[in-house]
């Protein structure tokens, strides 16, 4: 007798086998079995941007995106993440139209963002915030990993990116969103 393609009297382990792996397959989400991405809920969850600074060379922190930047960060449960920070003062396209800008409007909104998202690992053990990014305002950083070390206090998390080559350290900072009446 054959069922689904498999000679159910010949050969019964094959055939068991089978469709242990075919009812598995229904209960395990292919993207659990693909990744090995480490979350923890010290990061989960929205973030707002409280300070987008650079630390100079001479150790004189500054703002790095105007006063008031703004930004916001996504850590999802499944390991997603989306991370987006922007100058406040922005120069508008005196066209109203993005494709019609000049070259200073087009450098000014290069230079006033930096976005990207893609997938992270969080290790608390080591310190560190791993940022596999798909997509980045900076087209270099498309399908890169970048590793940072973080300082997580209370509701407040920073990172510091690689020295530019001014010898600048840009300085990430975020505050949770708590959710309405929790605490």
């Amino acid at each position: 007798m054959k069922t689904f393609g498999f000679n159910l009297e010949g050969n019964r382990r094959s055939t068991v086998a089978a469709m242990a792996i075919t009812v598995l397959a229904f209960l395990v989400p292919l993207p659990a079995l693909a990744q090995n991405t480490k979350q923890s809920p010290d990061i989960v969850g929205t973030w707002v941007l409280a300070a987008a600074d650079k630390l100079l060379p001479d150790g004189t922190r500054i703002s790095d995106y105007g006063d008031s930047p703004h930004g916001l960060a996504i850590f999802t449960s499944d390991g997603y993440y989306s991370l987006q920070i922007y100058r406040a003062d922005r120069l508008k396209f005196a066209s109203g139209d993005k494709f019609t800008g000049t070259p200073d409007e087009y450098k000014d909104v290069s230079l006033g963002m930096s976005v990207g998202f893609g997938r992270y690992d969080f290790d608390p053990g080591k310190g560190t915030l791993t940022f596999h990014i798909d997509r980045s305002s900076v087209p270099n950083l498309d399908g890169t990993t970048v590793v940072r070390s973080y300082e997580l206090k209370g509701d407040t998390i920073s990172w510091k990116v690689t020295a530019r080559k001014d010898g600048s350290i840009p300085i990430t900072v975020l505050r949770r969103v708590k959710e309405e009446g929790k605490p």
